[in-house]
């Protein structure tokens, strides 16, 4: 098995090709990094940003410089003993540009006669193939166009099926395999299934071997020579049969690195059937950032976000919104599940499935192992709708008697995009009492992680899944690693945050409460920062909330309030110093989070993956915030003085951060028997519940350690005389990111300075 030591993370696309990421080769391997995790490269749409909208999976990207670049670059990277790890998207193709998907023009062209007409998850006995791109229905097909054999509509080509171009645009139009419609059409009357609510993207029958052999023949391809070693697999939730795909799969790559975009709940496991090494690290991620949250805070956040009016009643909330995306944006889903159950009347099925759907607690079940999410789901939408038992409990009984059938695959499928589209797209904006929880893979619920947990999960990760990946930033995350770390200090100067919120929203509060609460948090978390990009947050925040606007309703005078928000803020003197003071007083401690919970998932079990730039300081907020240009350059020369013998101050340059990085990286790289299994170390003296700590390797010769809650630390006088007895053996300490020779026992404020983690290693 390939198992790299760690990845970095880097997304490519016109501005960062396969030349540009040969180029950082060095730099890679100079940070330590084991692998270079690379965005999807296969052939993705014109103009794709990120290339999960991939069109032909049979050759790389010409974008990112064609099959010679993808070679180069796997070359370049195996010379300086670096992997190759892919995203690859199994799901779903791109179709917004039908002519730049032959496999989807063929089928427009000639439909159910195409030979890639299974290849989509078509519904072909629910009438044409619809497609959503008219303005309107009626007055837009007056728009349509005959030219070069096609149908056109503005900058849009569709094929004609053969010997069907005579006559009117409309007569032609009617002859055709598929139907032009409105695009408010998709959401009700859609008979092709997608990714989430996002008709561009059509989804993929892979459970057909002959679908999966033309979709992952050339990445297969690669993997048998050995110019990829590893592949992160894209929303295998989506997928008819998640198991049968990643079985199918490591049969044909048996000595691949596969992790899944599995996002587990808290208490939820990844089936153990799966032959894949792990997840991509949502799990690690709540895991490791909770542990600097102090649950003291959680009533002050409760009570404030009550007093201003944001929900505080979690689980209602979210159960609602999954409500509200089962009956509404994904409708046209629902019903195809509803017509498969005949004996009831269309809205009573109907009415029943999402009900069903919007009781599940996790993503979705995995029939035949893990019955319990379903029994779950299934007493939850009988108690909320006794009207619609009897639906429920027909659809439940033939999901448990038979979960191969239609009906059990479909629903498994959507109530994962259910959750997806409900939870962290709708309720986390909504429920914003303390947004450093509101992540992909969060739990509102759950206020910070306690110490013990954190060594129980990693332990069971050690001993389960020693191969996961584990991340603290990702291009899906909400928001950095950094804005987090720093927002999880508010939990420490709860009181005063409390009174600063109430100052600031009377003097320049935002209407809707959800969002203004976010806005003060995210104006501390993410501070400094620009108008621009506070604007383009806030708006995106807002619409996501679907509270006073939304992407497909918008409201263009909130929408205008919003816009100007920040101006607002930024340009009253008085009100932007005392934001300004707040964030710089707890910005130390925010950095002092960062560096700890940096140094746990370098140290701890798992594989950890590096999101581009973050080794320094990274204050960025959701894509597309999270996907700006890097500046390696001035990594280079950092990481380069950093190997002079520079020890960089804990400050604004965030060298401090790097220096963390890099020397853990490399010492993953070049003594990997040191991160092999668990033990966690206690702390001894009057500070102590402010370390967290554990020891690796066989012979116990690793320690990592980091300083937690720095606010109440301080405010209680420091470490004092705790210690930190370290494992009993022969060889003396010396803390790698120092250099200084430690001590048996030693004292948590020595060793904890000038930086507040520590590395040790035994020699």
């Amino acid at each position: 098995m390939t198992t790299p030591s760690s990845t970095y993370r880097l997304q490519l696309n016109a501005e960062t090709t396969f030349a540009d990421a040969a180029e950082l080769a060095d730099y890679l391997a100079g940070l330590g990094a084991g692998a270079l995790y690379a965005s999807p490269v296969l052939q993705a749409a014109p103009g794709s940003t990120h290339g999960y909208d991939v069109v032909d999976p049979t050759k790389a990207s010409e974008v990112l410089g064609g099959a010679d670049g993808r070679a180069a670059l796997s070359t370049r990277l195996g010379q300086r003993g670096l992997g190759l790890v892919l995203d690859i998207v199994p799901n779903h193709m791109g179709v917004a540009d039908a002519a730049a998907n032959s496999w989807w023009w063929d089928v427009l062209k000639l439909g159910q006669a195409s030979p890639c007409a299974h290849y989509f998850d078509i519904e072909w006995s629910h009438g044409p193939l619809l497609i959503p791109v008219l303005a309107d229905d009626e007055a837009a097909l007056e728009e349509l166009q005959v030219k070069e054999d096609c149908l056109v509509y503005g900058d849009l080509r569709f094929p004609l099926a053969p010997d069907t171009g005579e006559g009117t645009p409309r007569a032609v139009h009617e002859r055709q395999h598929y139907r032009l419609v409105d695009w408010r059409r998709a959401a009700t009357e859609l008979n092709y299934r997608r990714f989430f609510d996002i008709n561009e993207l059509a989804a993929v029958r892979v459970e057909d071997e002959e679908v999966f052999q033309a979709t992952h023949g050339e990445l297969l391809r690669w993997l048998t020579a050995g110019q990829v070693t590893g592949l992160r697999i894209d929303h295998p939730d989506g997928l008819t049969d998640p198991g049968g795909y990643l079985r199918r799969l490591r049969t044909a790559a048996p000595e691949a690195w596969l992790v899944v975009e599995k996002i587990l709940g808290a208490d939820e496991a990844l089936p153990t059937s799966w032959p894949v090494h792990g997840t991509t690290g949502y799990d690690a991620l709540r895991e490791i950032c909770g542990v600097f949250i102090d649950p003291k805070g959680e009533p002050v956040f409760t009570r404030l976000a009550a007093e201003l009016g944001v929900p505080v009643q979690v689980h209602e909330v979210e159960r609602g919104c999954r409500r509200r995306v089962a009956s509404t944006i994904l409708a046209a889903e629902v019903r195809r599940i509803a017509r498969l159950l005949p004996e009831f009347e269309p809205a009573r099925a109907e009415a029943g499935i999402a009900e069903l759907l919007s009781s599940f607690r996790v993503y979705r079940s995995y029939l035949p192992e893990g019955r319990g999410p379903l029994c779950a789901a299934l007493a939850a939408a009988s108690m909320a709708r006794p009207d619609l038992s009897d639906v429920i409990s027909l659809a439940g009984q033939r999901m448990l008697t038979d979960p191969d059938c239609e009906l059990t695959r479909r629903v498994q499928q959507t109530s994962g995009m259910v959750m997806a589209k409900g939870v962290e797209d709708t309720a986390f904006y909504r429920c914003t009492r303390f947004a450093a929880l509101n992540e992909v893979g969060g739990a509102l619920d759950r206020f910070g992680v306690s110490v013990a947990e954190l060594h129980f999960r990693n332990a069971a990760r050690e001993a389960g899944w020693p191969g996961t990946m584990t991340a603290l930033s990702t291009h899906d995350t909400k928001r950095s690693e950094d804005v987090r770390a720093r927002l999880a200090v508010l939990a420490e100067v709860r009181d005063e945050f409390a009174g600063a919120v109430r100052r600031w929203t009377a003097r320049a509060g935002l209407p809707e409460p959800s969002l203004n609460l976010l806005a003060w948090q995210t104006l501390v978390g993410a501070w400094p920062i620009s108008q621009g990009r506070l604007r383009d947050y806030l708006a995106k925040a807002a619409k996501e909330a679907k509270v006073a606007t939304s992407w497909n309703d918008p409201d263009p005078e909130f929408d205008a309030l919003v816009a100007a928000w920040p101006e607002r803020v930024l340009a009253e003197a008085e009100l932007a110093k005392d934001v300004t003071a707040f964030a710089e007083a707890i910005r130390a401690h925010g950095w002092s989070n960062s560096l700890g919970q940096k140094l746990i998932q370098l140290a701890g079990p798992g594989v950890p993956d590096v999101y581009q730039g973050t080794e320094l300081w990274d204050l960025s907020l959701v894509d597309p915030d999270n996907r700006r240009p890097v500046d390696f350059p001035a990594r280079r020369e950092l990481l380069a003085r950093i190997d002079s013998g520079w020890l960089p101050e804990v400050d604004e340059e965030g060298a401090a951060k790097l220096l963390v990085t890099a020397k853990a990286l490399r010492l993953r790289r070049d003594r990997p028997e040191l991160f092999t299994g668990y033990r966690p170390l206690d702390a001894e003296g009057p500070a102590a519940e402010h370390a967290f700590a554990f020891a690796r390797g066989p012979k116990l010769d690793l320690v990592a350690v980091a300083t937690r809650l720095p606010v109440g630390l301080g405010a209680s006088g420091g470490w004092r005389s705790t210690i930190l007895p370290l494992p009993i053996g022969d060889g003396s300490w010396t803390d790698a990111l120092t250099g200084r020779p430690v001590s048996g026992s030693p004292r948590l404020a020595e060793l904890l300075s000038p930086y507040p983690v520590a590395l040790l290693v035994r020699a």
